[in-house]
């Protein structure tokens, strides 16, 4: 009888130790799955930018600018991780300022300004399973940023950057994946060209600062293949002044803080 009761305990402990890595991946395969789709976003991007100087602003712009995404996210291997992501905002701000001659300081203009953001990104990492539920990604990411902006007869702000983040994602429920992101970095670079004429006109490279983002989304899969996204981003940063031009002109220092909100569907492969 004791051998009996031996060999089924060493039976069902076979058993149980055979299923219990397949059920651990079967726990992550909604993490994997939100990690290897293709996604178009609708996105509004709430634009906050103000020009300053040691006595104060000189001149701000805000709105909120309508755009689009589209994303490709793959996880293959031992969890090797790629997302590559562009993204395009076209719209208006309310910019407000002061007149180069005959001013009273800043709020003595206030107008509509034209807006076009363009944004594109590579991330590349690795995932770590914490938990038969967690998964931990950090990365490295290497992108552009390029602001159109609308005053006087146009400027043009790009920069370069590269920074070192990590992705939490937590699947709380069956298709459901929670997803938190923490980025650091530095722009490089960093550029102005503004459109004119003589003495107006004249382009500049700008002082290079840290660069921040962070973010949270929720990825939803309607079916094995269809999926609903919803996001929220912050990004962080700052430009230096620029030399003065042959005309007297420079860039001031300046800050950027940019938050968009996006409402998505992927296709999961």
């Amino acid at each position: 009888m004791g051998f009996r009761a031996s060999t089924i305990q060493l039976a069902l402990a076979s058993i149980f130790t055979a299923t219990l890595p397949q059920l651990a991946v079967a726990d992550q395969t909604d993490i994997l799955t939100a990690n290897n789709q293709i996604q178009l976003q609708a996105i509004s991007t709430h634009v906050d930018y103000a020009e300053h100087d040691q006595f104060g602003i000189l001149d701000s712009e805000r709105g909120d600018v309508p755009g689009f995404g589209i994303s490709y996210s793959a996880m293959w291997g031992n969890n090797y991780y790629l997302q590559l992501q562009y993204s395009r905002n076209n719209g208006d701000t309310r910019y407000v300022g002061q007149a180069l001659i005959g001013g009273t300081g800043y709020g003595s203009v206030v107008d509509r300004s034209g807006a076009t953001i363009t944004d594109y990104s590579a991330r590349l990492g690795r995932g770590f399973v914490l938990t038969d539920k967690v998964m931990l990604t950090p990365y490295g990411e290497l992108g552009h940023h390029r602001w159109e902006r609308g005053v006087n007869e146009g400027e043009t702000y790009t920069h370069d950057y590269f920074g070192i983040g990590a992705l939490a994602q937590y699947s709380p429920v069956p298709k459901l994946v929670l997803t938190a992101n923490l980025l650091a970095g530095r722009t490089f670079n960093a550029d102005i060209d503004v459109a004119g004429s003589a003495p107006y006109a004249f382009s500049a490279s700008l002082g290079n600062a840290d660069l921040y983002k962070a973010g949270i989304a929720a990825d939803y899969a309607f079916t094995k293949n269809f999926h609903g996204t919803l996001g929220l981003d912050y990004t962080s940063f700052d430009y230096g002044d620029s030399a003065v031009s042959s005309g007297g002109f420079y860039e001031p220092d300046s800050r950027t803080r940019n938050t968009s909100i996006s409402v998505g569907i992927g296709y999961a492969f």
